[in-house]
């Protein structure tokens, strides 16, 4: 096959999914995994593709490879999407449990309706996110405890590093609700190095893992991974991510959950509560 006819197949991959990942063209292709790289670089300097890490995705989907941007900025974003997401993962909170829940805009609102929902208790909370502490603390509920890891503080109000770390290497929980700032075909990102690290000792500390990912997170790529599909147990998405991508995500974990998002919704704030929304479940085959 010529390399113009591989790029060819290539191009027809990202356009018909969103995203290509290197193991899957080599094997396809039949061709070293060197020589997809090479026809992926190419493709990406004619603009036709961008690379990310382990494959290439469409050239208009958003990319924030070092960028972090702060709290207030990020819960702007996608606020139907992201309460349609915290909605559906709430299911999986249960009284008597202990949870994580990573730094975030959409753990922020899972801990708002965690707060509002007294029939969650007794619950203990692990965070390393000061705004979610601080959601859960004015709720003023004792049988709510809330457990912060310390560390230092990022742009996006989390806490991070070597404490951190050390705290939750000696925790054990439930679950851990994981915020994160992309998907790509391969796992979860963050541009943070020190906040990927304490996001992956989030992960460890865990029985489950649920990712929460509004759509805009897939196809952008952080400089730092956090962790693979092979290490989540649920991923909340909403309703409206693209077909392949969904169907990517679906075979790549164990249980995909499709949060529907109304027309009508606006995005939340702290005045302005996430609606109630009902979560639709897909579970990936073998």
């Amino acid at each position: 096959m010529l390399a113009s006819q591989r790029r060819e197949r290539i191009l027809a991959q990202v356009r018909a999914h969103g995203a290509v990942r290197v193991a899957d063209l080599v094997t396809s292709l039949d061709v070293s995994d060197m020589t997809v790289r090479r026809d992926i670089a190419e493709l990406a300097r004619a603009g036709l593709v961008r690379r990310v890490h382990g494959g290439a995705v469409a050239p208009d989907t958003p990319a924030r490879s070092t960028d972090e941007p702060g709290f207030e900025a990020k819960r702007t974003w996608a606020g139907a999407e992201k309460a349609a997401v915290a909605r559906a993962a709430l299911a999986d909170v249960e009284p008597g449990q202990s949870v994580a829940l990573s730094a975030g805009s959409t753990t922020w609102l899972l801990a708002q309706m965690i707060a509002g929902d007294p029939t969650l208790r007794p619950l203990t909370v692990v965070t390393n996110g000061l705004r979610v502490a601080d959601v859960l603390h004015a709720a003023g509920d004792d049988a709510l405890e809330v457990v912060l890891t310390g560390g230092t503080r990022t742009p996006s109000d989390a806490l991070v590093g070597p404490v951190a770390d050390a705290t939750l290497e000696r925790l054990r929980v439930d679950r851990t609700f994981l915020g994160v700032h992309g998907l790509d075909p391969d796992g979860a990102t963050t541009p943070n190095l020190a906040e990927a690290a304490t996001d992956r000792a989030l992960v460890r500390c865990a029985a489950a893992t649920t990712v929460l990912a509004d759509r805009t997170k897939w196809g952008t790529v952080g400089l730092a991974r956090i962790c693979g599909y092979d290490e989540v147990d649920t991923l909340v998405v909403d309703a409206g991510l693209a077909p392949a991508a969904r169907a990517h995500l679906a075979a790549a974990v164990d249980r995909l959950v499709l949060a529907p998002v109304p027309a009508s919704s606006t995005p939340a704030t702290p005045a302005d509560p996430a609606p109630a929304l009902a979560a639709a479940d897909h579970r990936s085959t073998p």
